[in-house]
């Protein structure tokens, strides 16, 4: 499986606004995250959802948060991660300036 990130790279989630079933969450849309681990390739569930086959398979990645970037008045210790699974098609490269490791 060919893979466009790998572990501890720096994501951003893309902001777009698709119509249906989505498995990313709005709250975590221009947000950026880093690479946690990648989890394998998997058919689409935003294609099998309307009865498409889910092809081709799609990269899923672990993706760290700092709840700190998530929640503006997050109370919690800042080094708090939330960790999210997401296809390729919906991360871009981000800078590394843009985000700091989670703890």
């Amino acid at each position: 499986m060919i893979t466009r990130f790998g572990p501890g790279d720096p994501v951003r989630v893309r902001t777009a606004e698709k119509p249906g079933h989505i498995r990313t969450p709005g709250y975590v849309r221009g947000k950026t995250g880093r690479i946690a681990r990648v989890l394998g390739a998997f058919e689409s569930p935003e294609s099998l959802a309307y009865g498409g086959s889910g092809l081709p398979r799609n990269p899923l990645y672990k993706v760290a948060f700092r709840q700190t970037d998530l929640w503006e008045e997050y109370a919690g210790p800042p080094g708090d991660s939330l960790y999210i699974d997401i296809y390729e098609y919906w991360l871009e490269p981000a800078r590394e300036e843009d985000h700091e490791q989670p703890g």
